[in-house]
């Protein structure tokens, strides 16, 4: 297990899976991709604060999932520092449209946010889901699963 410190903050909200489980997830994550010793930090927000971090950091319009930031590239004897924001409704939203349980959604987004932190991309596109980030997210939400982490 790498020394990774994750601090999860639900703003207050009931989630569908627990803090402690988000933590476990992400620290699950980091442990698979062979990360050292990281500085995680994970926040729900509203549909509102997300939207205003898309905007002013990102310059899209509008609300998304989740949103990332990287404190620098992962490099050689220096931890991972690096900041996540979630929202949970965009999150139940996009469950209903992709016909998942909102627990699973939400475990496949703290995946894909903690990819994101260590520098993986993928397309817009409609590719995004044949991406090679894409596939690796899906791999690691499985064995998250299998090991009783969702």
């Amino acid at each position: 297990m790498p020394d990774a410190a994750v601090d999860v903050d639900a703003g207050g909200r009931r989630l569908s899976l627990g803090v402690t489980a988000v933590r476990d997830l992400a620290r699950f994550v980091l442990t698979r991709e062979r990360v050292p010793a990281a500085m995680l930090s994970i926040a729900f927000v509203s549909r509102r604060g997300i939207a205003a971090l898309n905007r002013e950091h990102l310059g899209h319009r509008g609300a998304t999932d989740v949103i990332t930031f990287a404190h620098g590239p992962p490099a050689r004897g220096v931890p991972l520092v690096g900041d996540v924001y979630i929202a949970p409704d965009v999150v139940r939203e996009q469950a209903r449209r992709f016909g998942v349980p909102v627990r699973e959604e939400l475990a496949r987004v703290v995946v894909h946010a903690v990819l994101h932190t260590l520098g993986h991309d993928h397309p817009e596109s409609s590719a995004r889901t044949a991406s090679p980030m894409w596939r690796r997210q899906e791999r690691l939400l499985g064995a998250a699963r299998s090991a009783g982490l969702w």
